[in-house]
């Protein structure tokens, strides 16, 4: 590694990011899919990120989309316009592949809420059970698990494990807890839980519902069950985007993070989306931090410098596929 190479991989080390000016009179968007050209690098985005990153997507989409486009890229290089453990995950399905996050200090807090030497633990105690885990959870975790689920195919996954096996459902307990009611397992819950999906207020969704009586109520399940049993529709964010696509009413309140709503403008611009409000009087809607960590600014550095990257150990990437092949399986 050259002394130039060695100074800003410290850079990123130092702050999770390459925090290099960038002169101001320069065009972001237009740099932006040039560079993706000459590296041979497509970019993979997260429907929560900002509009204008959605709108430089290559591919746009959810947890499972994104995991399933990752698999089958022929390019030199992934840049995850998302959160880590979205960049660890399309390492694990394409290790060959150089995989590059514009802040590696963008995480989760549901991912973080799990941690593994704690769950190691908490699995020894059921040592017959099929772990199951949300695609929201560190790379390690991925090794502790059988099998790999997202909001959009977890009812699928669990009801793919036969009847007389016990399971352990992580890390989300409020999506375990829509899985039970939905499935009718009884399973095993880790206590994690996203703290974006768990800001809403029922008292003001019930007093904006009542503003709105021709709005239709729809959410996320990393949300509290007491907001899934009020809402009309309760699906992934894919699930939630396809629904108000079909759906025939004109208005909806959507409670899951608010990058989605530009997408559903997009695809319905004669319909009204309002956000879910949240407990904190300060903010109007439920927005990811972490998710808005990633920048035009932090994109470009990361496609002109090819950093920060994402490395997994080979042992963790041979551990975490198996789960993860086998919920691409399932589809």
């Amino acid at each position: 590694m050259s002394l130039k190479e060695n100074n800003l991989v410290k850079k990123v080390t130092n702050k999770g990011f390459l925090d290099i000016p960038i002169p101001k009179k320069l065009n972001l968007i237009k740099e932006i899919k040039k560079l993706k050209k000459e590296k041979n690098a497509v970019l993979l985005v997260h429907y929560y990120q900002d509009p204008l990153i959605q709108e430089l997507a290559d591919y746009l989409g959810d947890s499972l989309y994104l995991a399933q486009m990752a698999s089958k890229i022929n390019n030199d290089k992934i840049v995850m316009a998302g959160v880590h453990f979205m960049a660890e995950t399309a390492k694990i399905v394409n290790p060959s592949k150089k995989v590059l996050l514009p802040d590696l200090k963008a995480g989760c807090s549901l991912a973080d809420s799990c941690p593994p030497r704690d769950f190691k633990l908490f699995k020894k105690k059921y040592p017959n059970a099929i772990v199951v885990t949300y695609i929201n959870c560190s790379a390690e975790i991925k090794t502790l698990s059988d099998i790999v689920c997202t909001s959009s195919n977890a009812k699928k996954v669990i009801e793919s494990i036969p009847n007389d096996k016990e399971i352990i459902f992580a890390p989300d307990k409020n999506l375990g807890k829509y899985l039970i009611k939905e499935t009718g397992r009884n399973m095993i819950l880790w206590n994690g839980s996203c703290i974006v999906h768990e800001a809403f207020s029922f008292d003001k969704i019930l007093k904006l519902s009542n503003e709105n009586p021709d709005a239709k109520f729809i959410a996320h399940p990393e949300s509290d069950s007491v907001i899934l049993d009020f809402a009309s529709f309760v699906g992934s964010t894919t699930g939630l985007l396809n629904f108000v696509q079909r759906d025939l009413s004109k208005k909806y309140i959507v409670a899951t993070e608010v990058g989605i709503l530009h997408e559903m403008k997009k695809k319905c611009p004669d319909k009204i989306f309002i956000p879910a409000p949240v407990q904190d009087d300060s903010c109007a809607c439920s927005e990811c931090a972490y998710m808005k960590m990633n920048t035009l600014d932090k994109l470009y550095n990361c496609l002109l410098y090819e950093l920060p990257e994402v490395n997994l150990s080979k042992e963790i990437i041979s551990k975490a596929k198996k789960p993860i092949e086998r919920m691409l399986e399932l589809g």
